[in-house]
């Protein structure tokens, strides 16, 4: 199915008994002292905290009837292997869900919540992958990447239909990249609504491969990880690395200490909480990444899922 504003259409229908609208908020504060105007769009708000619910289930509730009974198999550090379980659970079917052995405790705890049946591996991707295979071989189940897969992609882009709807007249939009399964759903979707609009990946300097990759043309995958933002730590997919150079404006790089004060200022003043990897896009506000004075921002909030016995501000 190819990726397109039909495609994430139709993969709101899909989703939208199964998740959240979730809300746009605004912060009259961290607005005036950016000199533009900043939409949150509240994912962190969504169903497991996070914007993965959107694209596991439109990928799960696609699956026919014969397939969806074999289960589902995919590999996460957290959000989205709690997306799985949930959809999985939702849909009365098996989900084997592969994590590192360093994943965030509550994340864990959220996919044995949904019923997920976890096999932890090492941290690193070959390990994710080997694990991942050893799985499907034996369950026959469907693989449910976590970024590289359309009917995922779609489901990520279905957020960005919500935000433009909320707020038609926005002149950029951010989001964070990892794997580049939100970038580009967002991308396609935002594009496709309102042409003129400029679409900006964030990113963690430590996990730089999605911008070294949007500016030498190619993609070079990652070779040392060092980020706190730990759902930004992956290897940007293949097939979404295409379709960021074809619909992406451009993706910047944010320091550790920048996506920690931009943490801490949305929870302090938002009101709200948001992960690591979700406070990327504002960081780069923060850092002044781009010039945001004048322009109305929509920043997309990916996730809210934080262990709050390490919370990066607190002494150690």
């Amino acid at each position: 199915m190819p990726i397109d504003l039909d495609a994430i259409r139709a993969a709101h229908d899909r989703i939208r008994p199964h998740i959240h609208r979730t809300p746009v908020l605004t912060c009259a504060r961290l607005s005036a002292e950016c000199g533009g105007k900043i939409f949150f769009k509240c994912e962190n708000l969504q169903k497991i905290g996070a914007f993965k619910a959107r694209g596991a289930t439109n990928a799960v509730f696609a699956l026919s009837e014969v397939a969806a009974l074999r289960g589902v198999v995919t590999h996460s550090s957290g959000n989205h292997g709690a997306a799985v379980a949930r959809a999985a659970k939702l849909r009365g079917i098996p989900a084997h869900i592969v994590m590192p052995s360093n994943s965030a405790k509550p994340k864990i705890r959220a996919v044995e919540a949904y019923g997920g049946k976890i096999t932890l591996c090492e941290p690193t991707q070959a390990a994710r992958e080997t694990a991942c295979n050893a799985l499907l071989e034996k369950t026959l189940g469907t693989l449910i990447h976590p970024f590289e897969d359309e009917l995922v992609m779609a489901g990520q882009g279905t957020a960005a239909i919500e935000l433009l709807e909320d707020v038609p007249d926005l002149d950029l939009i951010l989001a964070p990249v990892g794997g580049g399964g939100l970038l580009s759903g967002t991308a396609i979707a935002a594009k496709a609504l309102r042409p003129a609009i400029k679409i900006i990946g964030t990113e963690p300097a430590g996990a730089d491969d999605a911008a070294r990759s949007f500016r030498a043309h190619q993609r070079i995958p990652l070779t040392h990880v060092d980020t706190i933002a730990d759902g930004l730590r992956t290897t940007i997919g293949e097939l979404n690395f295409d379709i960021v150079q074809h619909h992406v404006d451009d993706i910047v790089t944010v320091s550790e200490a920048g996506i920690i004060a931009a943490m801490r200022l949305i929870w302090e003043a938002v009101k709200i909480i948001v992960e690591p990897s979700a406070a990327v896009p504002y960081a780069a506000i923060l850092e002044r990444r781009f010039d945001p004075a004048h322009q109305r921002i929509g920043l997309i909030l990916s996730g809210g899922n934080v262990d709050l016995d390490k919370l990066p501000w607190m002494e150690r």
